[in-house]
């Protein structure tokens, strides 16, 4: 069976640093930081006290009061980034096969908001109070299934959760769906809201979390040699994919095309990378080799990039092991340094930049780059936006328990 040909033609964002793919990527090539002091609880007893929140999506512009009460944020977030994308791609539901539309969206941990508020329901009023949207809150499909009744998607319906891999393997699966002809269309990537006492309590806990509060648009450095931590962050980046066929028959602007993805596990350890980047290597090895492309063909990487000691280190092994010589000369760039890290999110904003970055040509800075680490050696386009000719670009994501997953779009030709 031949592989159909798969094209994006929507994008969602709701971000730190603006909701809306427009604001979004302005702020993303003017290098501003989405990273703030922490204001919705109190976190004066916390050691990291900031997070890259969203301050631009009140929901009552999407929702009604009753429909924001009985809705998660996650879920939220989800919605809205799905109505952007199903609107640039000028996407009519009411004229595709809703059988043939599907929606493959995840989340890393769903929502600890509502786990905080049930148990101090719980302790306070016992079990009989525990709200009946409880479950319906909390479970990390609901953002999959939500927005499926939102739009009216009848396809396949699926969530991915792989911790920060979650976005990329959820866009490199609708891939596969459509290429093999499970679907025509797929609304795809992830969500996530879970800045919350007990969210950045236990991230805190394993020592992964930045604690450069002050100023806290300066904690997010990926590879930089102070690098202390990531910064965590909320949000949704949601796409719209297609077979050419489909985008075609309605004369659909393409974007760009999505030609590879690989993925695969470490096999090593509940949160570190394996030491050596082999099973990252490995990830963009397939992916490169699913899009029928070199490495030098590659001209921008939107790295994993958390900030953290140990992820750096490995992700810019790894690159070295694929690229080899040309490891030096590919430009590559952490996003996360201006949104923080989004977690199951993290992937679908970054495939945004990506293709954002194939179509502008122009690829956005790694900000706080201020003093070289020996071990992250590669050109991380620091600081400032660049131009360039982007012809294909490559998006990584490194996610807890080992899952590495790696996506490829290129520019769209005939």
């Amino acid at each position: 069976m031949e592989k159909r040909r798969v094209v994006i033609t929507g994008l969602g964002v709701v971000s730190p640093v603006g909701t809306g793919v427009e604001k979004f990527w302005k702020a993303l090539l003017a290098g501003q930081s989405g990273i703030r002091p922490i204001t919705h609880f109190d976190a004066s007893k916390l050691e990291c006290r900031i997070c890259g929140d969203i301050i631009d999506c009140n929901p009552l512009d999407h929702f009604s009061a009753k429909d924001a009460r009985q809705t998660s944020r996650f879920v939220q977030y989800a919605i809205v980034a799905a109505k952007e994308a199903i609107a640039y791609a000028k996407l009519d539901m009411k004229n595709v096969n809703l059988d043939r539309v599907g929606t493959v969206i995840g989340s890393g941990i769903g929502s600890l908001r509502t786990i905080e508020e049930g148990y101090e329901t719980l302790i306070a009023k016992g079990p009989s109070r525990i709200s009946p949207f409880f479950i319906p809150k909390l479970i990390v499909n609901e953002a999959a299934g939500q927005v499926s009744i939102y739009c009216g998607a009848r396809g396949l319906n699926t969530c991915v959760t792989t911790a920060c891999a979650t976005g990329t393997n959820a866009i490199g699966d609708a891939f596969r769906f459509i290429q093999y002809g499970d679907a025509d269309v797929v609304i795809a990537g992830g969500t996530e809201s879970a800045t919350t006492i007990l969210g950045v309590s236990g991230f805190a806990a394993i020592r992964a979390l930045s604690l450069r509060n002050d100023p806290p648009e300066k904690a997010s450095r990926p590879f930089d040699a102070n690098r202390d931590g990531f910064v965590m962050a909320e949000g949704a980046g949601l796409v719209i994919l297609e077979s050419l066929e489909h985008a075609k028959m309605r004369h659909a602007k393409i974007l760009a095309e999505m030609v590879g993805y690989g993925r695969n596990g470490d096999a090593y350890h509940i949160t570190a990378p394996e030491p050596t980047g082999e099973g990252a290597a490995k990830a963009m090895a397939l992916a490169i080799k699913d899009a029928n492309l070199e490495p030098k063909d590659i001209s921008y990487i939107n790295a994993h990039g958390t900030s953290t000691l140990l992820n750096d280190k490995v992700e810019s092994l790894a690159i070295k092991k694929v690229f080899k010589e040309y490891a030096k000369k590919v430009a590559i760039s952490s996003t996360k340094s201006m949104t923080g890290h989004l977690l199951g999110a993290a992937g679908g904003i970054e495939f945004i930049a990506s293709v954002l970055a194939i179509q502008n040509n122009i690829v956005p800075p790694t900000i706080n780059y201020e003093t070289p680490d020996p071990d992250c050696d590669l050109d991380y386009v620091p600081n400032v936006a660049r131009k360039m000719v982007v012809e294909s670009a490559m998006s990584n994501s490194l996610g807890f328990g080992g899952h590495n997953a790696t996506i490829v779009a290129k520019k769209f030709k005939e």
